[in-house]
């Protein structure tokens, strides 16, 4: 698959916001295994000389608590991870990332759609029609056994120009470039 998920969000962030140091990183502990995706954070941070704070949440007022944390701790920027509890929750994040003035990038396009700063992630359109393509196999007679592993092949970058703006933000050029969509 390439560059794990994780660390080319942490490359987008950065490369918006340069000069931060110190990056949040949400998780949801009750859904997820996250002992690799916080090792390759680390190791992507150290990369660049950047330090991450993990925070956990899997509730309503723990968000609020893990934002109010990371401000604390004075996080520059926040990554979020890919977690059906957090995509329910988008317009809480949005919101609170506004009000705490933290640059945030998503995994999934419908948080820049709604006022999030940007997003990467695997393209959802394309993860259903690989679904359709396995379901019409097994229709055919196929064991879902016998059937590959697939894993996400197109990714997303959508970045929400306004939000940046509203954040104080200069958007390079090259990151433009990059995205995939730009929200005006």
């Amino acid at each position: 698959m390439g560059e794990e998920l994780g660390s080319k969000q942490l490359a987008l962030l950065r490369e918006l916001v340069p000069r931060a140091a110190r990056f949040g990183v949400l998780l949801n502990p009750t859904t997820q295994s996250d002992t690799r995706r916080i090792a390759e954070l680390q190791a992507a941070a150290a990369a660049i000389g950047a330090q991450i704070e993990v925070r956990t949440a899997s509730t309503f007022d723990e968000l609020d608590a893990a934002f109010v944390s990371l401000v604390d701790k004075r996080a520059d920027a926040l990554v979020v991870s890919p977690d059906s509890f957090f995509a329910n929750r988008r317009v809480q994040f949005t919101t609170l990332a506004a009000y705490h003035r933290l640059p945030a990038i998503y995994p999934q396009r419908e948080f820049p759609e709604i006022g999030g700063m940007m997003s990467y992630g695997a393209n959802i359109a394309d993860q259903l029609r690989q679904a359709g393509l396995y379901a019409g196999r097994i229709v055919k007679g196929d064991k879902p056994a016998d059937l590959p592993v697939m894993q996400p092949t197109k990714f997303e970058f959508v970045i929400n120009l306004h939000t940046v703006k509203t954040f104080g933000l200069t958007i390079p050029e090259t990151l433009l470039a990059t995205a995939d969509e730009v929200i005006q």
